[in-house]
């Protein structure tokens, strides 16, 4: 089955960033991570989302790494660059800057840091952004809405998205939706073909491709690419083992309690590399007890 045709499809992995001993960025560990995901079948790299951390660091540690990696030869259409910022004025600089780099898209989560929100201050929020942006870099920057109320506390809703395209439909191409809720990616695809609809939840992808959906960004590319790749280049004819395999690596994210979820992805980037500078995340995370470690790689080792 062929993609459809929008702004933004495929495989985007949502790229883990690797962290010196002293919590900055360990870039050439990152660019070659990616080289090696783009090498294995995605289309392009999604930095510093949640996967990655992204909130964790400043806006000029986000934009030197997104320099180093076209400085290394990746394309700027390769990269979504995630904007989502406390202040409004850094989701700005960071969508001037992807402009700057020719970045495919930015991705930008409403804002959740006050309660009791309402569609029409998210509507005009995201509006001041694309606006500054526009003026600013004189270009203006595709946006991918960011959906994923269980972290954020916020969504989009189905006004607010409709809103946004009327307003923008220029620029606001594209939604990820982290809900793991396959029937709500399902509903965002049905109800607007012309988004690009890239799910967050791994076994969602394909039945959200098969009614429309654009494809993913996802975690689990990390560890797997070529996997992904091959799941969502048929999603009508998953095989059992394949979705068997993507199940059981997602499910030692959670083999104990209290485990966050991107220091179990570096514990098994980890085992899959020999390389464990990946166990090292950013505060305010922590890395995985050594019992919750040796259970992650441990099950790794039994699914290769």
């Amino acid at each position: 089955m062929t993609i459809p045709q929008h702004a933004i499809a495929g495989l985007w992995p949502a790229l883990l960033t690797p962290i010196h001993t002293d919590g900055s960025i360990d870039i050439p560990r990152m660019i070659a991570h990616g080289q090696h995901l783009l090498s294995s079948g995605s289309d392009g790299l999604t930095l510093f989302g949640t996967t990655g951390e992204g909130t964790s660091f400043t806006v000029q540690q986000r934009m030197a790494a997104a320099d180093a990696f076209v400085a290394a030869g990746v394309m700027g259409d390769q990269l979504v660059i995630n904007l989502t910022a406390l202040a409004r004025d850094d989701a700005v600089a960071l969508g001037v800057h992807a402009v700057k780099i020719k970045a495919k898209a930015g991705l930008l989560m409403p804002p959740f840091y006050y309660n009791g929100q309402h569609d029409a201050g998210l509507v005009n929020y995201i509006g001041e952004v694309i606006d500054e942006v526009c003026a600013h870099a004189g270009h203006c920057l595709p946006i991918i809405l960011y959906h994923f109320p269980g972290l954020s506390g916020v969504g989009w809703s189905v006004s607010a998205i409709a809103q946004l395209m009327q307003k923008h439909p220029q620029q606001v191409v594209s939604i990820k939706d982290s809900s793991a809720d396959v029937a709500h990616s399902k509903m965002l695809a049905q109800t607007f073909p012309k988004l690009a609809v890239l799910v967050g939840c791994e076994p969602d992808v394909m039945p959200t491709q098969l009614v429309g959906g654009a494809g993913s960004i996802c975690g689990l590319a990390n560890i797997a690419p070529k996997l992904m790749r091959r799941m969502m280049d048929e999603p009508a004819h998953v095989s059992a083992a394949d979705d068997k395999l993507m199940r059981d690596l997602l499910g030692l994210l959670s083999l104990q309690p209290g485990m966050p979820f991107v220091s179990a992805y570096k514990a098994m980037l980890a085992e899959l590399t020999g390389d464990d500078a990946w166990l090292r995340v950013r505060t305010p995370l922590t890395a995985l007890s050594a019992q919750q470690e040796n259970a992650v790689r441990q099950g790794y080792r039994k699914l290769h």
